[in-house]
């Protein structure tokens, strides 16, 4: 039961940081660039936020279902991002089977298009945040060729003593 409710939390924890930064990066990408004069409304953040935290719990479940007992500093950066962009194409094959039958193609293109495009971005860039929290910039079997070179080395330096 404590691993149901760990991993509901983790996944509510990445729901809530990518909703945080999706809303914060897609509304001043909307609401400064896109809508400059604020003639669509303030809807972006919010907009984005849930986007975000639908993205990120998506990704969530899916890691969890691919990769079992892994830990999330031994996933390679490729593979992530891979699961990223998967959980992005399946929230844009909702979103675009969710779409008006009068909805112009670009607009289907890009429903279906970004999510996969922001998943991947947001996953490789959670992955890279969570090892340079740790001050690890390479996966568990690079840290361990790593701590067998530098045993090797030190048995070279006492057998030279």
């Amino acid at each position: 039961m404590k691993k149901w409710f760990r991993r509901i939390r983790a996944a509510l924890g990445m729901g809530a940081i990518w909703g945080i930064i999706w809303g914060l990066v897609g509304g001043f990408v909307m609401e400064g660039i896109v809508d400059p004069h604020g003639e669509i409304g303030d809807m972006w953040p919010p907009f984005f936020a849930m986007l975000g935290f639908a993205g990120g719990m998506l990704f969530s479940v899916i890691l969890w279902i691919s990769e079992g007992r892994r830990r999330f500093d031994e996933l390679s950066l490729p593979r992530l991002t891979g699961l990223g962009a998967l959980g992005g194409l399946l929230m844009g094959g909702l979103a675009t089977a969710d779409l008006n039958a009068a909805a112009p193609f670009w607009v289907r293109a890009v429903v279906l298009i970004a999510p996969p495009i922001l998943c991947a971005a947001s996953a490789a860039s959670t992955l890279m945040l969570a090892r340079r929290a740790q001050g690890q910039l390479g996966t568990r079997a690079e840290l361990a060729e790593l701590e067998a070179a530098q045993n090797e080395a030190r048995k070279v330096l006492e057998a030279g003593n």
